[in-house]
Formats: C-alpha cells, structure tokens, sequence
C-alpha cells in the first residue's frame, strides 16, 4: 500500500492521505473546493466544481493515473439543484469517458464548500 502526497493538490485537511495506492488501484480522499495552497475558492458551484476536478486531476497524476482511467465517481452535493451545473463541468473534464457515478446530497460539506468528489482508478503500468 503506497499514500499519495502532492503539493498540486491541497494538504489533507485531517488525519488521511490524498490518496492510497494498492492493487493496481487509486482510491481518492474527498476533494473539496481549496487550492493546492489551501484556499478556500468563492461559494461559487462552477468555480468550485472546476477547483474540485483540478485537484483529482493532480492526486491520480502523481498516483501514476489520470481521469481517464478512472472506474467510479462519488458527488456530494449541498444542492441537488447544482446537480445540471456540475454535469456540464464535469462532462468537459471526463469528456467520453462514462465512469460509474453516484451523486449524494448532503446537509453539509467540509468547510461549507458546495461539492465534494472521490475517486477510485486504475493505475497505468506506463506513463
């Protein structure tokens, strides 16, 4: 099992790694809407859903992965009534590739964002 740091994606913000590597997979702690320095992007549901698919992009990098090999998709959501918004965005990030997805409302987020996602993916064997 290998833990997964980048300095591309905000530090964890608790007692968890960014991602865990093991079995030919990669499986994503939740990426809420803070840069890599930490910062907390505006409440904002298309500036913070970019922010959010932004720092998984750069997690499966450094994991030896890429959202094209991504397997399933888990979406919190503050507002069910986000749910068009973040389709297109997210649609523009996984373009024709489909993962399985499953989207969630909740009450609340960690730091009030508006959405969160995790991720598992397959591991490339080359880069």
């Amino acid at each position: 099992m290998e833990m997964i740091n980048t300095k591309n994606a905000p530090a964890a913000i608790g007692p968890y790694s960014q991602a865990i590597v093991t079995n030919g997979f990669v499986y994503t702690s939740g990426q809420i809407a803070l840069t890599p320095n930490g910062e907390l992007i505006q409440r904002d549901i298309k500036l913070q859903t970019k922010q959010v698919l932004s720092n998984l992009k750069n997690v499966l990098e450094e994991a030896n992965s890429s959202l094209n090999n991504v397997v399933k998709v888990t979406i919190y959501l503050e507002n069910m009534d986000d749910f068009g918004i973040v389709n297109v965005i997210y649609a523009q990030y996984f373009a024709d590739h489909k993962p399985a997805r499953s989207t969630v409302a909740v009450k609340t987020l960690p730091k009030n964002v508006l959405v969160e996602m995790d991720v598992i993916a397959t591991v490339s064997l080359f880069q």
